[in-house]
């Protein structure tokens, strides 16, 4: 069934502001969030050590927090609670080892973190270079391999790439932070 021409051929306004309304959030918290992403960015570039501490203990201080309410979840609601249980005890202890060990915890976590970055690294590179092999180019195939060289680097030399991680997640929060202020400013007007 064919539709009328007029109903297809509709004027498009290239002045749509459709795509900020897509976020459904007000305008004031996406340059707020950029600010603020802006400022802790800057915080990890300038002075790593002490702001990844400082993050650890309010990661630590959520764990805690959503390991209680999950414990009591588990225990007033029908429903997963061994597992609501046993990742509740598990937060708990681990919110408490990073606020009883502040100077020690960010190397564990960021080296647990860069040796799961490593081995996701090394997986996700044998799918693209499989994937280069059955057809989906060299290119497909050269990116598999660096991957995969990337996971290997990663898990051999993963307390360089844990004393590395803070800059790379500062720079990343500037640059997503000077995004979110432009988009905030964008949705204003």
């Amino acid at each position: 069934m064919e539709q009328p021409a007029e109903v297809i051929k509709q004027p498009v306004d290239a002045k749509s502001k459709a795509e900020y309304e897509i976020l459904g959030a007000p305008w004031w918290a996406v340059l707020l969030e950029g600010v603020i992403a802006i400022i802790i960015g800057l915080f990890l570039v300038y002075r790593p050590a002490v702001t990844t501490v400082f993050l650890l203990q309010i990661l630590g201080i959520f764990w805690v927090a959503g390991g209680i309410l999950s414990v009591i979840s588990a225990l007033i609601f029908s429903g997963n609670r061994l597992w609501k249980l046993l990742s509740g005890i598990l937060s708990i202890i681990a919110g408490i080892v990073i606020l009883m060990y502040p100077l020690i915890s960010p190397f564990i976590v960021l080296t647990l973190f860069i040796i799961f970055i490593g081995a996701w690294a090394i997986v996700t590179g044998a799918m693209k270079l499989i994937w280069g092999l059955k057809g989906g180019g060299w290119g497909m195939g050269i990116l598999g391999v660096l991957t995969i060289i990337l996971g290997i680097l990663l898990l051999t030399n993963s307390l360089a790439g844990a004393l590395l991680l803070p800059w790379v997640f500062g720079f990343f929060l500037i640059i997503g932070g000077i995004g979110g202020v432009i988009g905030g400013l964008k949705m204003r007007t």
